[in-house]
Parts: structure tokens; C-alpha cells; sequence
């Protein structure tokens, strides 16, 4: 049995930002955007979050929320130094280290170099060093597995630590709400809800045929996450070739026009994910996922490698304008940067914003 720990840093960029400037503690403070230009939030402090503010929302709907809403450029430079930071720690008790954003990894400490017996005791240990050395606290999960371990660490934020013992599992799932599950979304939540589905374990009484009838491919992973059940290793040096960023839609599209203000919204996700992560991309690839399901993806490959807004803006426009819409509603779009100018060294890449995609 595995001894799996989710650490996630709490309102990352936000934290450095207070932390490095003593006006902005106990602020509402957003990283990204700008309160009179387009933009969007890449993060929010907890005080910010008060006023229902959560990264990715429009900067203008941030601020008609929050009238003193305080708006810091991101300074990815400083934020990557602080996650090296927090790395280190953690190879300090294994070397089964995946990191899945600057803010956010999964240690498996099953054997780890200080043969500490419980997951639990490492977590604790790695939490306390992270605040006497950066100052900034951590949220950190303990589980069996992956999709356990991330589950626990949503449960006490900020600075908080939550173990799922093995005898505690199933029941823990089949008591969550079922919007409450990492990796299902608004939209795949309204579907389940449909269908009668709102919690664990109403989600576990379905059939494997049944749910990949209702979501195909996904289904079987929902299966499997209602028993409590994930499969995935942690991998360490994981390197992931492509940048991007999706959105599903709360109640289908079809206006061309919101369409269109949507995917830059998603554009700029993507250029500051780019910019994040110290690369730069030639092929774009635009993902349209239709009302009835039906998904269709269309690429272009540029002259030059970018992180231009204004580049993937318009090549993305350019493929959307291409697709013949045929009077059909919209429930998800995506943007993904791949041929990645160094692929090789990226090893921390944000996932999709909001539905889970296998």
C-alpha cells in the first residue's frame, strides 16, 4: 500500500506578494490583470477570495467585486526561485517528487530517505520547514493514492493537514458531494446531478456501462475514484510537451461573439502559463468540444516559437473562424501551445482549469 502526500502551497503567488510587501498583508490582492484592461486573475489572496474572487475570473468582474481590490503584476521569476525553495524540501525525504504546477506536487514516501514510518509525520515535517524557510505556509493531503491525497488536501486550507487512512476511504468518497470531486467540473457536475447523481455514493451505484455510456473514456476513471481506487504512480522528472488551458461552460454557447471574448480570455491563461513555465511554443491547438459531445480539435503551426497574447489570440480566432459551426452550441473550448521551445527541461505545467480529461 502506498503512502502518497498532496502539498499545495496556499495562494501561492498572492503569499509572496504579501509576503515581500509588508503594505499588501491582510489586503484583497489579486496577481494578473489589470482593473481597467482586459486581463484575467492568475491568483487571489485568501482576503480577495472573501469577496468571490478565484483566478481565471475577468479582471473588470474582480474588481466590480471589490471595489479596493489591489492588482500586482506577477513576477514569475521570484515565484519559481520560492518553488525550487520548496522542492528542495521535499527531496530531502524522497526523491518520488511530481510537480504539477510551481504551487502543487505529490511526494510518494512509501520508502523515503529518513525511513519515517508514517506519511503523516513527514507531511507535518515538510509543512513546518517550508514556513521557517520561506515564510509561506502549505496545505498537505495523506492518503493511499493520488486522487485521495489531493481530495485530502482540499479539505483544511489555508495551512492545514488531513490524513485519509486506508479503512477511511470509501466512506469519505461516498460522503462527498459529488461537485466537490478534483477533476469534475461545473458542467460534468450539472450532468451527474441530471442523472440523479450528487454525491459518492450515488456515483458508485452507477455501472462502469452505464457511466461511459453518459461519459465515455472518463467514465471508467469515475468508476474507479467512487471506489476510492487510482492506479497512477507519481512520477518524478515527468515531462509534459504541450501549455494550455480550457474552460467548461456553465450553459452551452452559440453566440460567436462570446465565443470569441471567451477563447482570449483562455489565451491569456495560456500566455501566462507560458510565461510561467520560461517557454515559448510554435503550434497552437484549438479544442471545441460541442453540446452533444462530439469533439473536434484544429492546429497550426507558426513561423516562430511565441507567448505573444496578440500572436495565439489570433491564430486561435483564425482556427475557430475556419470551423463551420452549423447553428451548434458550444459547452467547452481549449488552447494548447505544444512543439515546445524546451520541452526537455519543462517539468511543471499547469493542468486544465476545470474538467478533468484523461
Amino acid at each position: 500500500m502506498r503512502k502518497i502526500i498532496h502539498v499545495d502551497m496556499d495562494a501561492f503567488y498572492a503569499s509572496v506578494e504579501q509576503r515581500d510587501k509588508e503594505q499588501y498583508r491582510g489586503k484583497p490582492l489579486v496577481v494578473g490583470g489589470s482593473p481597467n484592461q482586459r486581463g484575467v486573475v492568475a491568483a487571489a489572496s485568501y482576503e480577495a477570495r472573501k469577496f468571490g474572487i478565484h483566478s481565471a475570473m475577468p479582471s473588470v468582474t474582480a474588481a466590480a467585486k471589490c471595489p479596493e481590490l489591489i492588482f500586482v503584476p506577477p513576477r514569475f521569476d521570484v515565484y519559481r526561485e520560492v518553488s525550487a525553495q520548496v522542492h528542495d524540501i521535499f527531496k530531502r525525504y524522497t526523491d518520488v517528487v511530481e510537480g504539477i504546477a510551481l504551487d502543487e506536487a505529490y511526494l510518494d514516501v512509501t520508502e523515503n530517505k529518513q525511513n519515517i514510518a508514517y506519511a503523516s509525520t513527514i507531511a507535518r515535517l515538510i509543512k513546518a520547514a517550508i514556513l521557517e524557510e520561506t515564510l509561506l505556509t502549505a496545505t498537505a493531503g495523506v492518503s493511499i493514492n493520488k486522487f485521495l491525497a489531493k481530495m485530502a488536501s482540499g479539505q483544511n486550507k489555508p495551512n492545514g493537514l488531513t490524513v485519509i487512512l486506508p479503512q477511511e476511504a470509501e466512506a469519505f468518497v461516498e460522503g462527498l458531494a459529488i461537485e466537490k470531486f478534483h477533476g469534475i467540473g461545473e458542467v460534468t457536475a450539472a450532468k451527474m446531478h441530471s442523472l440523479g447523481i450528487h454525491t459518492g455514493a450515488d456515483l458508485k451505484a452507477r455501472s462502469l456501462a452505464e457511466l461511459t455510456r453518459h461519459f465515455g473514456k472518463v467514465g471508467h476513471h469515475y468508476y474507479k475514484i467512487a471506489r476510492a481506487e487510482d492506479d497512477r504512480i507519481v512520477e518524478p522528472n515527468r515531462v509534459r510537451k504541450s501549455v494550455g488551458a480550457e474552460t467548461s461552460f456553465a450553459v452551452d454557447l452559440s453566440d460567436r461573439w462570446v465565443l470569441l471574448h471567451e477563447l482570449e480570455q483562455i489565451a491569456q491563461i495560456v500566455e501566462q502559463r507560458l510565461e510561467q513555465n520560461s517557454t515559448r511554443g510554435r503550434t497552437l491547438t484549438l479544442k471545441i468540444k460541442f453540446s452533444d459531445y462530439q469533439q473536434i480539435t484544429r492546429s497550426q503551426t507558426m513561423p516562430d516559437y511565441t507567448r505573444d497574447l496578440e500572436a495565439i489570440i489570433a491564430t486561435a480566432t483564425a482556427l475557430f473562424e475556419a470551423v463551420e459551426l452549423e447553428n451548434r452550441s458550444i459547452r467547452l473550448l481549449g488552447i494548447a501551445l505544444s512543439n515546445l521551445e524546451n520541452a526537455k527541461q519543462i517539468q511543471v505545467i499547469q493542468l486544465p482549469l476545470f474538467d478533468y480529461i484523461i
